[in-house]
């Protein structure tokens, strides 16, 4: 790489920090910030805005940097990630949980695999969408991206997807809850609130919602329950499971033959899942100072908000009108899915 090719690099990357810094600063507003709204969320929705009104301006020459942020920052916010995550909160949350995670996951993948193709779905959009569905909503999507492939619009669409439903769960769960709708004790309502809800935000803001009122409450303060911290344990083992469903895609997209999974008849399995589970066992044990944890986990985040960013300039309206509305039908019945089954499933195990 040559110097000018160096400085239009960097340029890129510039112009998607700076954008990427607006999204956390407007995250941290009183108008955003009851909202829950995450900087990845935020991300995304800046870079479209831009895309479909002022990126008729950009120099070309800040393509390399937009592309840079949108693949290697983003593998590298996915293996940072991991300092989301120990194996003790593994074992916080009791065996049930596991298994009910493991259920969610596996159920609500193969039915959006299903589904997709009786939709006659572009087969990329609907691994994508299914995948944002079943694991942790936007960071899940980015992940699968580079094994999966297509072009950027089709990763928009499937985030655009499990951010819509996930907001809608966000603050129909604690609605439903206090209205006496949910018969579940804490400890229930916690497993079910991780398990089913789309990203981790909207986790911590329907569990908090769910702790500060509701037909429980006085159970909460008298026991120290916390609805809350047990949804987001639950939660984040169902972020763990990024990793071995990646790794699952790249099998069964080289297995059918995908020109993108093979070199020269071997597999090839990206690297980035496999750091990120040993972030994962490094984080659990305790070896770093937790405010050196606690900054790994918010580079992790800005990460990953240069990630969406840099997806939402590169996405415009036209393309999620190419997309039409079979995503949006597909993520509705996963939403249903996920709400009524992972209700049921709750109810039968936890």
């Amino acid at each position: 790489m040559n110097w000018k090719q160096y400085k239009e690099l960097v340029a890129g990357i510039v112009f998607i920090l700076i954008l990427s810094a607006g999204a956390f600063a407007l995250s941290e507003t009183s108008l955003v910030k009851p909202l829950k709204l995450s900087p990845l969320i935020l991300g995304i929705l800046l870079g479209m805005l831009y895309a479909n009104t002022l990126r008729h301006k950009q120099p070309a020459s800040w393509s390399a940097g937009i592309g840079f942020s949108s693949k290697h920052i983003l593998r590298c916010g996915i293996v940072l990630y991991g300092f989301q995550i120990s194996l003790a909160d593994v074992m916080a949350v009791g065996f049930e949980s596991l298994l009910i995670d493991c259920i969610v996951v596996i159920s609500t993948l193969a039915l959006g695999i299903c589904i997709g193709k009786l939709m006659r779905m572009d087969e990329q959009t609907a691994l994508l969408c299914s995948v944002g569905s079943s694991i942790c909503g936007a960071a899940a999507v980015l992940g699968a991206e580079p094994i999966v492939g297509g072009k950027a619009y089709k990763t928009a669409v499937a985030v655009s997807t499990v951010v819509i439903f996930g907001t809608i769960a966000m603050f129909l769960y604690p609605a439903l809850y206090r209205a006496g709708i949910f018969a579940m004790d804490a400890h229930q309502l916690g497993v079910y609130t991780g398990a089913t809800l789309h990203e981790v935000a909207h986790v911590y803001g329907a569990g908090e919602a769910m702790n500060t009122a509701g037909p429980l409450l006085e159970e909460l303060q008298a026991s120290q329950a916390d609805i809350q911290r047990e949804a987001v344990i639950v939660k984040m083992i169902r972020v763990m499971m990024l990793a071995p469903v990646l790794l699952m895609l790249s099998l069964m997209l080289r297995k059918k033959g995908d020109a993108s999974q093979q070199s020269k008849g071997k597999l090839i399995l990206p690297l980035f899942p496999f750091l990120f589970i040993a972030v994962i066992a490094f984080n659990s044990l305790g070896l770093l100072p937790e405010s050196l944890v606690l900054h790994l986990r918010l580079i992790a985040t800005f990460m990953l908000t240069m990630a969406m960013t840099a997806l939402g300039v590169n996405t415009t309206v036209s393309q999620f009108k190419q997309a039409g509305l079979k995503p949006f039908i597909l993520a509705l019945i996963l939403f249903i899915w996920l709400s009524v089954g992972g209700y049921a499933l709750v109810k039968l195990l936890a």
